[in-house]
């Protein structure tokens, strides 16, 4: 860090600490918002597209290390907990050291711990590797936030975040067609090398242009009672979300996790009220638009990532097709979401955000209704109509959302504010994928007795039953090897439609979640607070 990039001068002569109105833009690029976006952007494709990218590749990995199921959905898991559970402390090491280095570091990391995932010989290392991935992950994100917030003027923040929100829609849609492409053509490794010139890119680009920031009133401590505290309390919930469909939702042992969750929130508010400098001043949730913004996150991620997750198994085991192919219908999807979200930004910075909000979610609610009618001869015209309205609903709640939170919290808070804004999106996520994971279980487990006993299948045991069940909740057909093609014909059609009942009447429940968002929009309102990140540099 030079005293030239950095504007909290504290401890350095006897005036008082240097405000973002004060800064000195650096020369030629340094400092230039609109490059500064595409540094970021860069930076935090990495992290967006692994969410998304590996799930093709971990049939590969599993054959190459010869890993077990369990192992596999380690390889995700690992990553998402890392993620969600470190996001609000990462977001806070960029207000203290500021969001430049720790923006740096967090890509380094990303991309060295990619590399070492690609050079692992045993599944034990490449879940040690992907945990290592999360950390720095969580650095990455909320600082990239940090530095718009600080580099754009109001005016301009909605349409850089529309584009940051972009690059992380078309990179979380694009992963599975990138990560097809490479599994079937180069190797499973390659889908963690390529993240290597790509950090290598954004460190250079990173150390050329991008200007560190701080606030006056920047944070000088640690609060680190009340980070054990937030951890301990989201690796908890986080974990039950997880282990909930392994465990099942009467299980003593998911409740068990659920509850030391909730002891260890209210531990940490307690705590927050106590302590003088806290992790997550109480304060901000006294801004009613900044929490309607994190309930939205949460609401729009388990209505989207909860509902998806379903859509590919439909794509891949219903209607066959490749993850290549799979991952080309949901084009229409990535389309409107790289489309639409620098057009929400405009939209949202003219007439606020409440209206684009709100709309956005009724769109998301009638798209997941759209979802819920496909049937196995649904013909690709009709899914493009679905998958792209869905996309138009999501950009401005992307965009959005983002702006409500990180507008509506102090400008020294902006990394906090950023790592609330990803953690709300990982836990709806999880929670998402879990809710309506159950729903899917419970829907297959009640109609799929009833619809082998009608087609006049052979009965099936106890065990039986279950292994088909779970298998037929992904859309699987549990055919066993030697079964005559009739017979294989009738377990199929009865797997396919059992699987599709499941799936429709998940996506009800997604549509039904993001009609509620709709009415959480109408509680947002443009940022108090943007006016103190008014950009230095070129526009």
């Amino acid at each position: 860090m030079t005293s030239q990039t950095t504007l909290d001068k504290a401890g350095q002569g006897d005036g008082p600490p240097a405000g973002p109105s004060e800064a000195t833009p650096g020369k030629g690029l340094r400092g230039h918002p609109w490059f500064t976006l595409f540094t970021v952007a860069v930076g935090v494709m990495m992290v967006a597209l692994d969410g998304t990218i590996v799930a093709i590749a971990n049939p590969a990995i599993a054959s190459d290390l010869g890993a077990t199921l369990a192992d596999v959905q380690w390889i995700t898991n690992a990553y998402f907990l890392a993620l969600a559970v470190s996001l609000i402390t990462a977001g806070k090491l960029g207000d203290r050291f500021g969001h430049r280095q720790t923006f740096l570091i967090g890509v380094v990391g990303f991309a060295a711990a990619s590399g070492a995932i690609g050079l692992s010989d045993s599944i034990t290392l490449v879940i040690v590797f992907r945990v290592l991935q999360g950390l720095f992950g969580a650095l990455l994100m909320p600082a990239a936030l940090g530095l718009l917030r600080a580099t754009f003027p109001a005016e301009k923040l909605n349409m850089a975040i529309g584009i940051w929100g972009m690059v992380i829609g078309a990179s979380t849609a694009g992963g599975p067609i990138l990560g097809g492409v490479l599994v079937e053509h180069v190797s499973w490794q390659s889908v963690f090398f390529i993240n290597v010139p790509v950090g290598v890119l954004a460190v250079a680009l990173g150390v050329w242009i991008l200007l560190d920031h701080r606030a006056e009133n920047a944070p000088r401590s640690f609060d680190i009672p009340g980070i054990a505290l937030l951890s301990g309390a989201m690796f908890c919930l986080v974990w039950a979300l997880i282990k909930a469909p392994e465990w099942g939702w009467g299980d003593g042992r998911t409740w068990a996790f659920i509850a030391a969750s909730v002891v260890g929130f209210v531990a940490f508010a307690f705590w927050e009220t106590k302590v003088r400098e806290p992790l997550i001043p109480l304060g901000l949730f006294r801004s009613v638009p900044l929490s309607a913004g994190v309930v939205l996150m949460v609401l729009m991620a388990i209505a989207f990532m909860g509902g998806l997750f379903f859509v590919t198994f439909y794509l891949q085991n219903v209607h066959g097709l490749s993850p290549v192919d799979a991952g080309l219908h949901l084009l229409p999807l990535t389309g409107m979401m790289i489309v639409g979200s620098p057009l929400a930004g405009v939209a949202i910075t003219k007439v606020g955000p409440r209206i684009p909000l709100a709309g956005g979610m009724a769109c998301t609610a009638l798209a997941m209704y759209g979802i819920s009618t496909l049937e196995k001869s649904t013909g690709s015209l009709t899914m493009s109509v679905w998958f792209a309205l869905l996309g138009l609903g999501l950009a401005p709640v992307m965009v959005g959302a983002t702006e409500v939170i990180v507008g509506n919290a102090p400008l020294e808070l902006s990394g906090v504010a950023g790592g609330l804004q990803q953690s709300a999106m990982q836990v709806g996520g999880s929670l998402g994928t879990a809710v309506l994971g159950a729903v899917m279980a419970s829907k297959v487990d009640g109609d799929l007795p009833d619809n082998w006993a009608k087609a006049g299948l052979p009965p099936l045991t106890p065990e039986q039953t279950g292994a088909a069940s779970q298998a037929v909740q992904v859309g699987v057909p549990p055919v066993a090897k030697g079964t005559p093609e009739a017979i294989a014909a009738k377990i199929t059609d009865v797997a396919h439609d059992t699987f599709i009942s499941g799936m429709s009447l998940a996506s009800l429940v997604a549509a039904g979640v993001a009609a509620v968002a709709v009415f959480v929009a109408l509680l947002t309102k443009r940022g108090e607070n943007a006016e103190a990140g008014a950009g230095v540099g070129h526009i």
